[in-house]
């Protein structure tokens, strides 16, 4: 098959209405969730970088500097509200921290104790806060995090998306949708790709002459959606249903028997318990989308219960990405029957 492809995940300008700055829209303006003194120097920092430049990431550690990490690199903020070396830079205080975690949990650290205690915090629009710190043990299972010394701020941002001639890969003769799994290492665009592909197999394609398909989608940690008080952040499609914060395993085939979804997805594969939820929802008929974490197919094929996924021939089509261009990078669609890369990159190669 030759088509050309233009990356899907365009590139995000930052202007007012940038998820970073806009307080007065729902579910956006990330400066209002930190702390007075924080939230002003960032503001006025990440206001001034090149216009080329994003924050994926902000870094708050008790005793070190504020970090930004974008698509290309770090930058240091300093207590003026610039960017500049890790020695100018500001350091974080523990009632900086504090203050942000007690606006992020509506001053109710205690309601978070769940959150917590699996090690992030959603907030409104989607975006993820990742927690470390004290964990308490009981009984093998951890009962509360405390002393928490550091958050890392991911920035949820669903870019405007072509219908991407990538979708064509992954559709079969009879026009329905593959076993397809995702795989990528972090910060390389997997939840954001299999949140398109989950919009456009639920609202369906015209150009490909893909018709809507139920799709349902556990969200274990909440990223895939982003839910907030139960409505999703991102636009998942007119046809999805999404069953928040529960375990994959069990997700699946309550969804299956709950809303009889055509197609089901889910986001970073883990364990043995999965593999066995993927393999008896195959046997119910149902579509499969999936990511993992993994560099490449090769290191993926290391992993025993995913070898056995592959083997066993689950996934029809793996897609591998990457960063090389910007997150969201197709370097292969592999033909899980043939071993055929479908994915032409001389002539399909990806652009950001």
């Amino acid at each position: 098959m030759k088509v050309s492809f233009a990356s899907p995940l365009t590139e995000f300008p930052r202007n007012k209405n940038d998820v970073l700055f806009n307080p007065e829209s729902e579910g956006e303006g990330i400066i209002r969730w930190f702390g007075e003194r924080l939230g002003g120097m960032i503001r006025k920092a990440a206001g001034a970088l090149p216009d080329t430049e994003n924050i994926e990431e902000i870094r708050l550690r008790i005793n070190q500097p504020v970090l930004f990490r974008t698509g290309t690199r770090e930058y240091f903020c300093t207590s003026a509200g610039q960017t500049g070396t890790k020695n100018l830079a500001y350091i974080v205080k523990r009632e900086d921290l504090l203050e942000t975690l007690e606006k992020m949990t509506f001053s109710s650290v205690y309601a978070a104790e769940e959150e917590l205690r699996q090690g992030f915090l959603t907030l409104p629009g989607g975006h993820r806060v990742g927690l470390s710190g004290e964990t308490v043990v009981e009984h093998g299972k951890i009962r509360i995090m405390r002393h928490i010394s550091a958050l890392n701020i991911r920035l949820a941002r669903q870019p405007e998306m072509i219908v991407p001639e990538l979708l064509g890969l992954l559709i079969n003769q009879e026009n329905t949708v593959c076993h397809t799994l995702l795989v990528s290492p972090p910060r390389a665009g997997k939840t954001t790709m299999l949140r398109f592909l989950v919009k456009n197999l639920s609202n369906g394609v015209p150009q490909l002459k893909l018709k809507g398909h139920t799709v349902g989608v556990v969200d274990e940690r909440s990223e895939i959606a982003g839910m907030w008080q139960g409505i999703p952040s991102f636009d998942l499609g007119c046809r999805t249903d999404v069953l928040d914060r529960c375990p994959k395993a069990q997700g699946l085939i309550m969804l299956i028997r709950s809303m009889a979804p055509e197609v089901v997805a889910v986001d970073e594969l883990g364990g043995r318990e999965d593999a066995a939820a993927l393999g008896e929802a195959v046997r119910c008929g149902v579509k499969i989308l999936a990511t993992v974490h993994a560099g490449s197919l090769d290191e993926l094929q290391k992993r025993a219960h995913l070898r056995e996924l592959l083997n066993r021939e689950t996934f029809e089509r793996v897609v591998v990405l990457s960063r090389a261009n910007g997150p969201g990078t197709v370097e292969a669609v592999y033909d899980m029957a043939s071993g055929v890369n479908l994915f032409n990159k001389p002539s399909m190669a990806s652009r950001h």
